[in-house]
């Protein structure tokens, strides 16, 4: 078989990138780049006492991990050396970080990031990731403002994840399909592992929390029966699986096929997830694997942003177990 790294397949599928001189190339390799040192960390917090709370909370009010904010840190330090990004939104911090100065642009790229989702699962060693996307600021030759950050999913030119489990693997498209590196630590390189990778037509897998019913809309919870009975598309009732990292549910659900839930309940009307730094680019790549995403009405791919922040419920995975989840919510309210 032959072994293709990274960094090899960036540049071998350059021609195909929007606006193509190299610097998304660059970029896209800096994410990875930051990555592998961020999967050292992961892999040594049991033993480098960064493991628990850091005894501080992020913009959204959550306890942040030490390695919420040794990843946060990582991150923004790898994209600001690689100077082809002029900013970064993270979920961790209150407000963008633009790099540069006026006269003097550091590429003509932002991100957004959530840079460890399911942090709470850190301190039982269950697998957390990296979300990532990647838009063009909308002028050239300045600093980041808030306005390049707040597009929506389909101006998205690049979106990724990073799995830190019993192997790490990134995964990300550029808009002409999806492909999956893993990580060889043997010699320290994402090598190319999951070619086109696509979510299968049927799906038999749902994955939401259920500790949240009470506060579901009927239509939901017409859906969930339906995924616990035999009346459904496979014959037999749909297997449960939540993780409780998005990342990680999300993956399972892309190889195996299946549905990733996170409604909005009476309690979070527009859920708990983020448009900007999980729903888009989990959408976008969704979508590029043949399946769908949308918060219940919009494809998540055509909502406008408006603040960085924003929070939208979110179903996503294989597109005739999403179509179906949507005609319960409609015909049930």
């Amino acid at each position: 078989m032959e072994i293709i790294t990274i960094n090899e397949f960036i540049h071998l599928q350059e021609k195909n990138f929007p606006y193509s001189k190299g610097d998304l190339s660059s970029l896209l390799y800096d994410m990875a780049i930051a990555a592998k040192i961020v999967h050292r960390e992961v892999n040594r917090a049991g033993l480098a006492d960064i493991l628990g709370e850091m005894g501080s909370t992020n913009i959204q009010g959550e306890d942040q991990k030490k390695l919420d904010v040794i990843a946060n840190d990582l991150f923004i330090r790898a994209l600001r050396a690689g100077e082809k990004c002029c900013g970064v939104a993270s979920e961790e911090l209150d407000d963008f970080v633009a790099f540069g100065r006026k006269g003097m642009s550091h590429g003509h790229y932002v991100v957004c990031i959530d840079p460890l989702d399911g942090s709470s699962n850190i301190d039982v060693n269950v697998s957390i990731g990296t979300i990532f996307s990647i838009y063009r600021t909308l002028e050239a030759d300045r600093p980041a403002v808030e306005a390049d950050f707040l597009q929506p999913g389909r101006k998205l030119v690049a979106a990724g994840y990073v799995l830190y489990g019993s192997s790490t693997m990134l995964v990300y498209t550029t808009g002409n399909g999806v492909n999956g590196f893993t990580l060889d630590p043997s010699i320290g390189e994402f090598l190319l592992s999951h070619p086109n990778m696509r979510i299968p037509e049927k799906g038999a897998i749902y994955s939401t929390n259920e500790g949240n019913v009470s506060g579901m809309s009927k239509g939901m919870l017409a859906y969930l029966d339906h995924c616990k009975s035999k009346n459904n598309d496979s014959g037999k009732p749909y297997a449960a699986r939540y993780i409780g990292s998005l990342v990680a549910d999300f993956h399972r659900n892309l190889l195996k096929g299946g549905i990733y839930i996170y409604p909005g309940t009476t309690k979070d009307p527009n859920g708990k997830l983020r448009l900007l730094y999980e729903c888009a680019p989990l959408g976008f790549i969704c979508e590029q694997a043949g399946g769908k995403a949308t918060d219940g009405i919009n494809n998540i791919l055509d909502i406008q942003p408006v603040e960085l922040h924003q929070r939208c419920p979110l179903f996503i995975g294989n597109a005739a177990m999403v179509d179906k989840a949507m005609e319960f919510i409609k015909t049930h309210g």
